[in-house]
Protein backbone atom coordinates (compact mmCIF):
# COMPACT_ATOMS: atom_id res chain seq x y z
CA UNK A 1 0.00 0.00 0.00
CA UNK A 2 1.73 3.17 -1.23
CA UNK A 3 0.89 6.61 0.08
CA UNK A 4 1.67 10.08 -1.28
CA UNK A 5 4.86 10.52 0.76
CA UNK A 6 6.37 7.34 -0.75
CA UNK A 7 6.17 4.93 2.14
CA UNK A 8 4.99 1.34 2.13
CA UNK A 9 3.72 -0.79 4.98
CA UNK A 10 3.12 -4.51 5.36
CA UNK A 11 1.99 -6.44 8.47
CA UNK A 12 4.73 -8.87 9.46
CA UNK A 13 4.23 -11.71 11.92
CA UNK A 14 7.23 -12.46 14.12
CA UNK A 15 7.89 -16.09 15.10
CA UNK A 16 9.94 -16.53 18.29
CA UNK A 17 11.40 -19.78 19.59
CA UNK A 18 11.62 -20.31 23.34
CA UNK A 19 14.07 -23.01 24.41
CA UNK A 20 15.60 -23.94 27.78
CA UNK A 21 18.74 -22.04 28.73
CA UNK A 22 22.05 -23.84 29.12
CA UNK A 23 23.19 -21.92 32.21
CA UNK A 24 21.61 -21.32 35.58
CA UNK A 25 21.56 -17.56 34.87
CA UNK A 26 19.41 -17.85 31.74
CA UNK A 27 16.32 -19.95 32.32
CA UNK A 28 15.06 -19.46 28.74
CA UNK A 29 16.66 -18.53 25.42
CA UNK A 30 14.58 -16.53 22.94
CA UNK A 31 15.37 -16.44 19.22
CA UNK A 32 13.51 -14.91 16.28
CA UNK A 33 13.31 -17.69 13.70
CA UNK A 34 10.87 -16.57 11.01
CA UNK A 35 8.67 -13.78 9.70
CA UNK A 36 5.19 -14.15 8.25
CA UNK A 37 4.43 -11.45 5.61
CA UNK A 38 0.79 -10.33 5.60
CA UNK A 39 0.01 -12.05 8.93
CA UNK A 40 -3.08 -11.23 10.98
CA UNK A 41 -2.74 -9.60 14.41
CA UNK A 42 -1.69 -12.18 16.99
CA UNK A 43 -0.19 -12.14 20.44
CA UNK A 44 1.71 -15.18 21.68
CA UNK A 45 -0.17 -17.80 19.68
CA UNK A 46 1.54 -21.16 20.07
CA UNK A 47 2.50 -22.58 16.67
CA UNK A 48 4.61 -25.62 17.50
CA UNK A 49 5.85 -27.52 20.56
CA UNK A 50 8.60 -30.14 20.75
CA UNK A 51 9.33 -31.01 24.37
CA UNK A 52 10.47 -27.80 26.11
CA UNK A 53 10.99 -25.93 22.83
CA UNK A 54 8.01 -23.80 21.81
CA UNK A 55 7.52 -21.54 18.79
CA UNK A 56 5.10 -18.64 19.08
CA UNK A 57 3.59 -16.15 16.68
CA UNK A 58 4.64 -13.55 19.24
CA UNK A 59 3.39 -10.38 17.58
CA UNK A 60 2.45 -8.75 14.32
CA UNK A 61 4.23 -5.48 13.60
CA UNK A 62 4.17 -3.22 10.57
CA UNK A 63 7.23 -3.39 8.36
CA UNK A 64 7.53 0.16 7.06
CA UNK A 65 9.63 1.23 4.10
CA UNK A 66 10.60 4.85 3.46
CA UNK A 67 11.71 6.44 0.20
CA UNK A 68 14.64 8.10 1.95
CA UNK A 69 16.07 4.77 3.21
CA UNK A 70 16.41 2.93 -0.11
CA UNK A 71 20.21 2.88 0.12
CA UNK A 72 19.93 0.96 3.41
CA UNK A 73 17.44 -1.49 1.88
CA UNK A 74 19.86 -2.12 -1.00
CA UNK A 75 22.59 -2.88 1.53
CA UNK A 76 20.25 -5.29 3.31
CA UNK A 77 19.21 -7.00 0.07
CA UNK A 78 22.86 -7.52 -0.87
CA UNK A 79 23.61 -9.63 2.23
CA UNK A 80 23.63 -13.38 1.87
CA UNK A 81 20.87 -14.26 2.69
CA UNK A 82 18.84 -11.01 2.76
CA UNK A 83 17.46 -10.49 6.24
CA UNK A 84 14.82 -8.73 8.29
CA UNK A 85 16.03 -7.42 11.65
CA UNK A 86 13.71 -8.04 14.60
CA UNK A 87 14.17 -5.66 17.53
CA UNK A 88 13.15 -7.05 20.91
CA UNK A 89 13.46 -6.03 24.55
CA UNK A 90 13.05 -7.75 27.88
CA UNK A 91 9.48 -7.21 29.04
CA UNK A 92 9.04 -4.62 31.75
CA UNK A 93 5.30 -5.12 32.15
CA UNK A 94 4.57 -7.23 35.23
CA UNK A 95 1.40 -8.77 33.76
CA UNK A 96 3.09 -9.74 30.48
CA UNK A 97 2.64 -13.34 29.31
CA UNK A 98 6.29 -13.71 28.33
CA UNK A 99 9.56 -12.17 29.46
CA UNK A 100 10.33 -10.63 26.05
CA UNK A 101 8.47 -8.20 23.81
CA UNK A 102 8.79 -7.46 20.11
CA UNK A 103 9.29 -3.76 19.37
CA UNK A 104 9.61 -3.65 15.61
CA UNK A 105 10.99 -5.22 12.46
CA UNK A 106 13.10 -3.39 9.90
CA UNK A 107 14.65 -4.15 6.52
CA UNK A 108 17.41 -1.60 7.16
CA UNK A 109 20.71 -2.92 8.54
CA UNK A 110 21.56 0.70 9.43
CA UNK A 111 18.52 0.99 11.73
CA UNK A 112 19.36 -2.38 13.26
CA UNK A 113 22.89 -1.18 14.00
CA UNK A 114 21.52 1.95 15.67
CA UNK A 115 19.37 -0.19 17.98
CA UNK A 116 22.29 -2.55 18.67
CA UNK A 117 24.50 0.39 19.67
CA UNK A 118 22.30 1.22 22.66
CA UNK A 119 22.78 -2.23 24.19
CA UNK A 120 19.25 -2.17 25.61
CA UNK A 121 17.58 -4.05 22.77
CA UNK A 122 18.07 -7.55 21.41
CA UNK A 123 18.49 -7.65 17.62
CA UNK A 124 17.87 -10.88 15.70
CA UNK A 125 18.53 -11.39 12.02
CA UNK A 126 15.86 -13.47 10.26
CA UNK A 127 16.13 -14.59 6.61
CA UNK A 128 13.60 -12.91 4.31
CA UNK A 129 11.10 -15.08 2.43
CA UNK A 130 11.31 -14.75 -1.38
CA UNK A 131 8.03 -12.81 -1.62
CA UNK A 132 9.27 -10.23 0.88
CA UNK A 133 12.55 -9.85 -1.03
CA UNK A 134 10.56 -9.15 -4.20
CA UNK A 135 8.29 -6.62 -2.43
CA UNK A 136 11.23 -4.66 -0.95
CA UNK A 137 13.19 -4.84 -4.22
CA UNK A 138 10.17 -3.46 -6.11
CA UNK A 139 9.91 -0.55 -3.65
CA UNK A 140 13.63 0.21 -4.02
CA UNK A 141 13.47 0.10 -7.83
CA UNK A 142 10.59 2.62 -7.82
CA UNK A 143 12.09 5.09 -5.34
CA UNK A 144 15.88 4.82 -5.27
CA UNK A 145 17.85 7.80 -6.55
CA UNK A 146 21.62 7.44 -6.71
CA UNK A 147 23.40 10.27 -4.91
CA UNK A 148 26.29 11.80 -6.80
CA UNK A 149 29.46 12.05 -4.74
CA UNK A 150 30.83 15.59 -4.69
CA UNK A 151 34.36 15.94 -3.39
CA UNK A 152 34.89 18.93 -1.16
CA UNK A 153 37.50 21.36 -2.46
CA UNK A 154 40.01 22.99 -0.12
CA UNK A 155 40.62 26.70 0.06
CA UNK A 156 43.92 27.88 -1.39
CA UNK A 157 44.30 30.35 1.47
CA UNK A 158 47.13 29.68 3.93
CA UNK A 159 45.89 29.49 7.49
CA UNK A 160 49.25 28.78 9.11
CA UNK A 161 50.46 32.37 8.79
CA UNK A 162 48.38 33.66 11.69
CA UNK A 163 49.32 32.72 15.24
CA UNK A 164 46.28 32.32 17.40
CA UNK A 165 46.31 31.81 21.11
CA UNK A 166 49.47 33.75 21.96
CA UNK A 167 47.60 35.97 24.35
CA UNK A 168 45.92 39.34 24.41
CA UNK A 169 47.46 41.52 21.69
CA UNK A 170 46.83 44.66 23.82
CA UNK A 171 49.23 43.49 26.51
CA UNK A 172 52.95 43.81 25.77
CA UNK A 173 54.77 40.49 25.83
CA UNK A 174 58.57 40.42 26.15
CA UNK A 175 58.76 36.89 24.74
CA UNK A 176 56.63 34.08 23.47
CA UNK A 177 54.43 32.79 26.31
CA UNK A 178 54.76 29.22 25.05
CA UNK A 179 58.56 29.14 25.21
CA UNK A 180 60.18 27.74 28.32
CA UNK A 181 61.55 30.45 30.62
CA UNK A 182 65.26 31.16 30.27
CA UNK A 183 67.35 31.41 33.39
CA UNK A 184 69.14 34.71 33.56
CA UNK A 185 72.83 34.60 34.38
CA UNK A 186 73.71 36.03 37.77
CA UNK A 187 75.92 39.07 37.60
CA UNK A 188 78.48 39.31 40.42
CA UNK A 189 79.75 42.83 41.38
Amino acid sequence: MLTQNATASLPLGIVLRKSPGVTRWAKWVWKAVAVLPGAAQESWKELRREGDVVEYHAATVDLELYRTDTEAYLAGLSTNPPAIYVVMREATDADSQQDIEVLLATASPYDAQDYADTGEEIIEQVPMPDGLIAWINDFVQKHHEEEVFVKRKRDKRRVDLVQDGIGDARIHQATDVYRAPVRKARVVH
